[in-house]
């Protein structure tokens, strides 16, 4: 699959599977979905909601197979697969062109099963490639104003790989109110508030402004209040609103793959080609869609990697314009981008040595002496702890691995020792901490569950 493929199709695909893919693609989904994925194309085809739906079972798709009789394709490609989602402000009284505000890169290795999310923030100073240097939010802006050969997906995809030196294989664009009908259509999503969210100047559609409030706690969210703690930067740096992002993400993933809510999904499929419709764009194919979700069950959801360009690998900067950006740190936005993608070698202790992280381990419960109990283990295993007590708080409801300077590999080891989840590793906003990675024993932490 080529990296610089031509963006010639602009297809709307206005099928549940559209949206759904943004999750499915993240590694984790459950065959019962596919099959109402099948069922819903079956029943456009049959009804005529989707006016000349491609239903023969054969595919132009070079990667994806469907043998006679057989009703989901199966993908053959032995490429890693890598998508640039993009989420734009499109509002219905505007025409565009359109900034970006949300980049994410998704890739799967369908060979090894390994995938992985990127967060890229909007600020970061980078060429674009038949430009000058400027946000890379604007490539998309700049492709669309300029009818660049595919328009803004293409130069924004063009952008990223020539800045992050890693090959995009497809793109999918989505708008807010899309999102945000998308969430209420499956009932809400269920996310946990870390700490107070206070903007003053919350922007609206109507493009004034308003105060938004969120404290620290439990939350089932509707549509328009997922998007708004997705989208808040105020009180808080980009940085951080990619994690709520990638937060929220998950949370949806939980929400439409839960086996109850598969009955609940079919009857309002009408909804979702509509919606879907009106708000999505990819180049993708409809078998290519369905093959990957079918590849991307195989995955351990506990395996996918998620990282940030963060504080660690940019440095603030203002352009004599007086734009306040972030210029990249090559070397260190490498390091990321490795990780996720998978090529950093996270197993051997000869790569935790050469990083020399400092590590700090604190007790965010309420068990007594749990911070030192892990640290004790942590040393019998070979890693140096420089310091361990209680967190800020003792009622974190999950742990964490923060990495306030990018330590991939002792990150990745970390996990692994602790038996915690890969979602549990965060990318910290301090560039200037004492320690390069604390770690926050959480209430899920379960010592039964470490590697011994």
């Amino acid at each position: 699959m080529a990296g610089n493929k031509a963006y010639q199709k602009k297809n709307s695909l206005p099928l549940i599977l559209t949206g759904g893919l943004v999750l499915i693609f993240l590694g984790v989904t459950v065959v019962a979905v596919l099959f109402f994925l099948s069922w819903a194309r079956g029943m456009a085809s049959d009804t005529g909601i989707i006016p000349g739906l491609n239903t023969s079972q054969e595919s132009d798709s070079p990667y994806v197979e469907r043998k006679p009789g057989q009703i989901i394709p199966t993908w053959v490609g032995e490429e890693r697969i890598t998508v640039l989602l993009l989420g734009i402000d499109e509002r219905q009284q505007e025409s565009g062109p359109f900034r970006t505000d949300t980049m994410m890169l998704l890739t799967l290795n369908p060979v090894t099963l390994e995938a992985g999310v990127l967060s890229i923030p909007r600020d970061l100073w980078v060429p674009i490639p038949g430009y000058n240097q400027a946000r890379i939010n604007t490539a998309h802006f700049l492709g669309d104003l300029y009818d660049y050969a595919g328009g803004g997906p293409a130069l924004a995809a063009e952008t990223v790989e020539y800045n992050l030196g890693v090959p995009i294989n497809y793109y999918m664009r989505f708008n807010f109110q899309g999102f945000i009908q998308f969430i209420n259509l499956i009932g809400g999503i269920d996310i946990y508030v870390e700490k107070t969210i206070h903007d003053n100047s919350y922007p609206t559609s109507d493009y004034g402004t308003e105060v938004l409030h969120i404290d620290p706690g439990q939350y089932h969210f509707d549509g328009e209040m997922a998007l708004k703690y997705a989208r808040t930067r105020h009180g808080s740096s980009d940085f951080e609103r990619a994690q709520r992002q990638q937060q929220v993400m998950l949370a949806v993933l939980d929400r439409v793959t839960s086996l109850g809510l598969l009955p609940q999904l079919a009857p309002k499929f009408d909804e979702f080609v509509a919606t879907l419709d009106q708000s999505i764009k990819t180049d993708l194919t409809l078998d290519e869609m369905i093959a990957l979700a079918g590849l991307a069950v195989k995955v351990d959801r506990d395996t996918i990697r998620f990282g940030i360009i963060d504080s660690t690998c940019t440095q603030s900067y203002v352009t004599p314009e007086g734009a306040q950006v972030l210029v990249p740190i090559r070397d260190r936005m490498r390091e990321v981008r490795d990780y996720v993608f998978g090529t950093t070698d996270v197993s051997g202790e000869g790569t935790t040595e050469q990083e020399s992280a400092t590590i700090s381990v604190l007790n965010g419960t309420q068990q007594i002496g749990l911070a030192s109990t892990v640290s004790q283990y942590l040393t019998a295993q070979g890693t140096s702890i420089a310091f361990f007590g209680n967190a800020d708080r003792q009622d974190y409801a999950t742990s964490l691995v923060i990495q306030n300077r990018s330590k991939p590999a002792t990150a990745a080891r970390l996990v692994t020792l602790l038996g915690l989840p890969q979602s549990a590793v965060i990318n910290g906003v301090n560039a200037t901490a004492e320690y390069d990675v604390v770690v926050i024993l959480g209430a899920d932490y379960n010592p039964a569950a470490v590697s011994q």
